[in-house]
């Protein structure tokens, strides 16, 4: 009891500390940037207060970034989906057998090396400007950090386990309950995470390259009138919720995998 109590303040200190030295860079980042945008005195450039005003008026005010941010949401939240659908099941099956990860490696490797800005173009011609070329930029963005996290997570589970769970009698099956998926899961869920970061870029880039819709054009339209605040505003908005969502996946982590640790790869 006494040990469980003192790694339970252990634990707490050290969120603690994590937070604090959090407040400390936010705090020393806000007075860098706002003493250099009132030295430079730049039209194109807010200081954090003109950024922040920017923010509640868009926000709080006037609402201006709900709708546009409704539909950027439409593309990611599905793309997102299919990645994950698509993405977990490909990075077990290749993690688990040699002759799959043998097939797709060619495949995961041109993918990652490849970079997705280029194909914008071909997607719109194939796809045209609704949302399913949005969709499947989203798709390309995501998938392949799923797919290879997924995959790694696998093959790094010990397969001393595993032997010794056949020689046991264990099935298939069970292998993959009680050992293979357990032992996959943080870096499923580091891919998860890395995987939404990417998505949110790729909702915002192909917006901004090629298919002028939500925030995407929201942005294009204040920088066109010179309204640096809102540029920034409408960016911090973005931001504001991929933090959120990301916060939420990692609460969603240690809700199903106390155990897990970030493992995260690439």
């Amino acid at each position: 009891m006494k040990a469980a109590a003192a790694a339970r303040k252990s634990r707490r200190e050290e969120a603690i500390a994590a937070w604090r030295l959090r407040i400390v860079v936010f705090a020393l980042f806000v007075a860098v940037w706002e003493l250099s945008a009132r030295r430079m005195e730049n039209l194109l450039i807010p200081t954090f207060t003109e950024m922040v005003g920017g923010f509640v008026r868009l926000v709080f005010v006037t609402g201006r970034v709900w709708e546009p941010l409704l539909i950027s949401n439409q593309a990611l939240v599905l793309g997102y989906l299919l990645s994950v659908v698509m993405g977990i099941p490909l990075g077990l099956a290749a993690g688990r057998s040699r002759w799959i990860n043998r097939l797709m490696n060619p495949y995961i490797g041109l993918v990652l090396a490849v970079p997705v800005a280029p194909l914008i173009p071909i997607l719109i011609t194939a796809l045209g400007l609704g949302l399913a070329s949005r969709v499947v930029l989203v798709v390309l963005f995501a998938f392949i950090f799923i797919t290879v996290n997924t995959r790694a997570g696998v093959r790094n589970v010990d397969p001393s386990l595993i032997e010794m769970a056949q020689s046991f009698g264990a099935n298939e099956g069970q292998i993959w309950r009680k050992i293979v998926i357990p032992g996959a899961v943080p870096a499923i869920f580091a891919g998860l995470r890395i995987g939404l970061g990417r998505a949110i870029a790729g909702m915002v880039i192909v917006e901004l390259l090629l298919v002028a819709t939500g925030v995407g054009r929201l942005l294009l339209e204040f920088a066109g009138r010179l309204q640096a605040d809102l540029v920034f505003a409408t960016v911090f908005a973005i931001i504001v919720e991929a933090v959120v969502l990301v916060t939420a996946m990692q609460v969603v982590e240690r809700k199903v995998a106390p155990w897990a640790h970030d493992v995260a790869l690439g």
